[in-house]
């Protein structure tokens, strides 16, 4: 006869769990995971998952639904610790995001989490993030071995001693493709050589932290230590600051954007300021690869600058984006005359027809452009994508000799400020 314990079902499995500070919060992820698990799932707090990780039910786990909202941001490390375990145990883990600042996000992304869900739960998200984390993970290739030298070589060489005054020259491109980074890149370069016996000491920033390509223009990596110094700069000092960076041609000193794409406001004003201290502290030269989107610590950038450079072109959307510039900084009583308007791809000399364009469109907008910068034809986009200075691959190129006769001045009128304070 059979007997009656026997005739007892199993009790269901428990294939996934929600983990949170509070699950009632996220009454929607409650919904989504009843209609795609029934009855096998459970719900944790953040005390009691990594408790029950160590328990045999826990065995049967497919996945974790981690689930974070703003007042969460305080207490990242226990969370980061939850993950870590999960990960740990083969567990996937699936991120989701209730108005999380973009450095919390990134962080607790960078701890391995599979997937991740904005909340509230657009349709068919949960689902859809449920189905890739079943399927099953494509093998890693095997890395080829590493015969480079250590990137640790390629960090500065000196100490950092606080006994520079540096010179901060913003370049800012007010159109897609007026040349903006590859200005700036060769205008470092030609900085860095500007005096062969005693060559100053030249830093280049990129604050592109989105599209950055300073790293692409000189063949750089783009390191970890980059991300990290920029969302903790409130604890960074010289020496990681330093650290952070690369060299190029051990000459050029590089702080990359870094691996990840990022939002603007990664970083604030605040941290921008800190960031500039530091570097103006230990070089000569400090030139700054701006994004062309004007964000809350342009202000601090541009109240800093020695020199402004504002690139553009002869064509009606630079003229447009020029007054519009203008007009913004205006209206905040910002020093909009620290703006010095650089002309790329300007016509030839015998182009007179361009050349009275040029006055006409300089007279209509009431602004000077002080620097005419020649087309330098493919052999600038060879140099990029070689990840050379136009220097290194085409020394007679006409843009090049522009570059470097602007960073020959550059370079004497600092050395006579220099010698007048002394």
């Amino acid at each position: 006869m059979t007997s009656v314990a026997n005739l007892q079902p199993e009790p269901a499995p428990i294939l996934a769990c929600t983990i949170s500070r509070d699950v009632q919060n996220f009454d929607l992820l409650i919904e989504d995971m009843e209609q795609e698990l029934g009855e096998n799932w459970g719900d944790l707090s953040f005390e009691d998952a990594t408790l029950f990780f160590e328990q045999p039910d826990a065995a049967a786990l497919q996945f974790v639904a981690v689930a974070v909202d703003n007042e969460d941001e305080a207490d990242l490390t226990r969370i980061s610790d939850i993950i870590r375990v999960a990960k740990d145990r083969g567990v996937r883990v699936i991120l989701i995001a209730d108005q999380v600042s973009p450095a919390a996000l990134h962080q607790l992304l960078r701890l391995g989490a599979d997937d991740f869900v904005p909340y509230p739960l657009p349709n068919g998200a949960l689902h859809e993030a449920i189905e890739r984390t079943r399927k099953p993970a494509e093998p890693q290739p095997v890395p080829a071995p590493d015969n480079t030298l250590p990137e640790a070589i390629h960090t500065p060489a000196f100490k950092a001693k606080g006994d520079r005054d540096g010179v901060l020259l913003p370049v800012h491109g007010l159109a897609g493709g007026v040349g903006a980074s590859t200005f700036a890149a060769n205008l470092a370069w030609e900085l860095a050589n500007a005096e062969k016996s005693n060559p100053p000491r030249v830093c280049l920033i990129d604050l592109d932290l989105q599209f950055g390509s300073i790293s692409t223009y000189l063949d750089l990596p783009r390191r970890e230590a980059v991300f990290e110094l920029l969302q903790d700069t409130e604890h960074a000092d010289s020496d990681s600051f330093l650290q952070a960076m690369l060299t190029f041609n051990d000459r050029l000193h590089v702080f990359t954007a870094p691996a990840d794409m990022l939002p603007l406001d990664l970083i604030g004003p605040d941290d921008v300021s800190r960031l500039l201290t530091m570097a103006q502290a230990n070089f000569d030269f400090v030139v700054i690869d701006m994004p062309k989107t004007i964000v809350s610590w342009t202000e601090t950038v541009l109240t800093r600058a020695h020199v402004y450079f504002a690139l553009m072109e002869l064509d009606l959307r630079s003229a447009q984006n020029v007054l519009r510039l203008v007009r913004a900084l205006k209206a905040e009583n910002l020093p909009h005359e620290r703006l010095r308007y650089v002309l790329n791809r300007a016509p030839r000399f015998t182009d007179l027809t361009a050349k009275s364009r040029v006055k006409r469109m300089a007279e209509s907008l009431d602004i000077a452009i002080e620097v005419q910068l020649p087309d330098g034809g493919a052999q600038v986009t060879q140099a990029n994508d070689h990840g050379l200075p136009i220097a290194e691959t085409a020394a007679k190129n006409p843009l090049r000799k522009e570059i470097a006769k602007l960073a020959k001045s550059l370079f004497d009128v600092n050395k006579a400020a220099e010698a007048a304070r002394s």
